[in-house]
């Protein structure tokens, strides 16, 4: 059983369900379900999909997630980030509105499950660390902007289209004359609604005298009763005759069993778009999930995740969906409603499956302008200009990260966006670990520590040089160190020992191997001996297979000190006192730590 519970948790959460949790799953569903309706549709709309394409995605995926997840509130389904990077896939390889352009959707679907599943079976979960905390602010603030962007056109009811802001700006201007005054007439008052519901209709229910719980159900209903409202309108005084765009009928069943479009050509054209919505998809995810677990302490595996996430979307794709992942908005309702088990997500998809089979005619008038008023409102709690502010007064690495990511998103588009912040990620980090902190150290004294020279006032010798290396040791840095020590080497006649302090250092490849064996022969030329100290274990079984060690003209100490007292004795060790001397501090160096 524990073996089998490992795959699916299910089994293990399971056989301890009882009816207390039953009553929470049933309420926290209940909710969730009311705010996914309308959510669904919109996404749907934002992916370019039919809006039946929302609720399927949101019925087989939630029951698999809930077979195969670990989060206990997460709730899975279409999110508006991954709606929009679906547009921006399938558009490129088919034409929306085609039954082409739905069929590359399924294909998506599969390969991201495909592409999950496979990284949650081989344990790869650590791949999504690629895309840093900045990366990640900046592309969702960027898509956000986007997103919003995109429904602008739906609320004036005009025309327009494009993946990027240099599109989609001037396509609005061009329609601008064309706005229909009946859609903005619906369009706006439901998004200042919907704007002031989030935050104000709780509190102003509450203080009608409704309990928490009514207050709660009637907040998150906000959406159903915009929807409920603007398709009355459309009926009573026949608005769409009028040019106000509705979905239009919607097929009324059960989500039916679609076969994705495997040509090979297809998949290729779709496999990085595939592999990026995976990984945003999972990061997102994750993140709610730990966030939620965290306040249960309740522990999340990464790897049963991307298994469940893949699954889920398998699911989506043979089922008329298209790529889901976890939502930030609906989990933390869930969560907050009392779901006590993945159980919630499973009652939760057997109400959208009743409103899939018996309600979909009743939103064949529903305005498009109301969706997209769903959309903005639910993206700009996405946006957070903030994180240029935090990341400019902490690391100007991390603001070029981040105000890089939301340019070549706003302009080039959400894929490329993502590519851009990764490949900068990277490429900072190794520019960064390609010139490592190196500090000159001395003896604190009274003490047996060793601090930078330029930040504390501390005992040096003239003939010993001590240098903390602060980062591991690999092909992009060894040659800087080495220039380091040669310069610093030969700029001063009196130094005749070179000790590499080196407790931070984790790891050293073969070329920074090399780099230290051709250090040790020029040094021993210049009549200087290289020693190593506070060498981690690890590193040294990895230097004791080779020859470095029994070549090294110097020593390896367990400890400085103990380096200090056998090369430049100090008073309490054998010392001549006034072997050392205290060096000025200097406090105005940018690099000094």
């Amino acid at each position: 059983m524990t073996r089998w519970a490992r795959y699916l948790p299910v089994l293990d959460w399971g056989r301890r369900y009882d009816r207390r949790k039953l009553s929470g799953d049933l309420m926290a569903a209940l909710i969730v379900t009311i705010m996914l309706i309308p959510q669904s549709l919109a996404y749907a709309m934002l992916a370019g999909l039919p809006p039946q394409a929302g609720i399927y995605a949101s019925i087989v995926p939630i029951v698999l997630y809930a077979l195969f997840g670990t989060s206990r509130a997460l709730a899975v389904g279409p999110v508006a980030v991954v709606s929009l990077m679906t547009a921006a896939a399938v558009g490129q390889v088919a034409q929306a509105g085609t039954m082409s352009y739905a069929a590359a959707a399924l294909t998506l679907a599969v390969l991201s499950g495909a592409m999950l599943l496979a990284m949650g079976l081989f344990r790869l979960g650590f791949l999504a660390n690629f895309l840093s905390h900045p990366v990640i602010a900046g592309f969702i603030t960027a898509s956000g902007i986007l997103i919003a962007v995109s429904q602008l056109r739906h609320l004036l009811g005009i025309g327009g289209g494009g993946q990027t802001l240099p599109e989609m700006l001037p396509a609005l201007v061009a329609n601008i004359a064309q706005v229909n005054p009946l859609t903005i007439a619906i369009g706006l008052p439901v998004l200042a609604f919907l704007w002031w519901a989030r935050q104000g209709l709780k509190p102003a229910l509450r203080r009608a005298g409704l309990g928490e719980v009514a207050a709660t159900i009637l907040t998150r209903a906000a959406p159903v009763a915009a929807v409920a409202a603007s398709t009355l309108a459309v009926v009573v005084f026949d608005l769409d005759a009028r040019g106000v765009a509705v979905v239009g009928q919607v097929p009324q069943g059960l989500p039916p069993l679609t076969m994705p479009d495997l040509s090979p050509a297809l998949i290729g054209a779709l496999l990085m778009p595939a592999a990026l919505i995976s990984v945003i998809g999972f990061v997102e995810s994750i993140s709610v999930a730990q966030t939620l677990a965290a306040k249960r302490r309740e522990r999340i595996d990464p790897d049963q995740e991307l298994i469940g996430l893949g699954m889920a979307n398998i699911g989506a794709g043979f089922t008329g969906g298209y790529p889901v992942t976890g939502g930030f908005a609906r989990s933390v309702v869930n969560f907050d409603a009392g779901a006590e088990t993945p159980a919630a997500g499973a009652f939760t998809a057997v109400g959208l499956a009743i409103a899939a089979a018996l309600l979909t005619p009743l939103i064949a008038d529903l305005p498009n302008a109301t969706l997209a008023a769903t959309i903005i409102v639910a993206v700009l709690s996405l946006v957070d200009f903030s994180i240029l502010r935090r990341a400019w007064s902490y690391s100007r690495a991390d603001f070029a990260a981040v105000a890089a990511t939301i340019t070549v998103t706003l302009l080039l588009g959400v894929e490329t966006g993502v590519m851009a912040g990764v490949a900068l990620s990277i490429a900072l980090h190794l520019f960064k670990t390609s010139r490592p902190h190196i500090a000159e150290v001395g003896l604190m004294p009274g003490t047996q520590h060793f601090r930078n020279i330029l930040r504390h006032e501390v005992l040096t010798d003239p003939a010993l040089l001590t240098l903390r290396i602060d980062e591991s040791l690999y092909f992009a840095n060894a040659r800087f160190l080495e220039d380091y020590i040669l310069d610093r080497v030969t700029s001063d006649g009196r130094i005749r020992h070179v000790v590499l302090m080196c407790p931070a250092v984790n790891a050293i490849d073969l070329s920074a191997l090399e780099s230290l064996e051709a250090l040790n022969t020029r040094l021993e030329e210049m009549d200087v001996m290289l020693h190593l100290s506070e060498v981690k274990g690890p590193v040294m079984d990895r230097l004791g297979r080779s020859h470095f060690l029994g070549d090294l003209t110097g020593q390896v100490f367990l400890c400085q000190y103990d380096a200090v007292a056998a090369l430049a004795p100090v008073p309490g060790c054998g010392a001549a006192s006034g072997a050392f001397l205290a060096p000025e501090a200097d406090l105005n160096r940018a690099d000094e730590r």
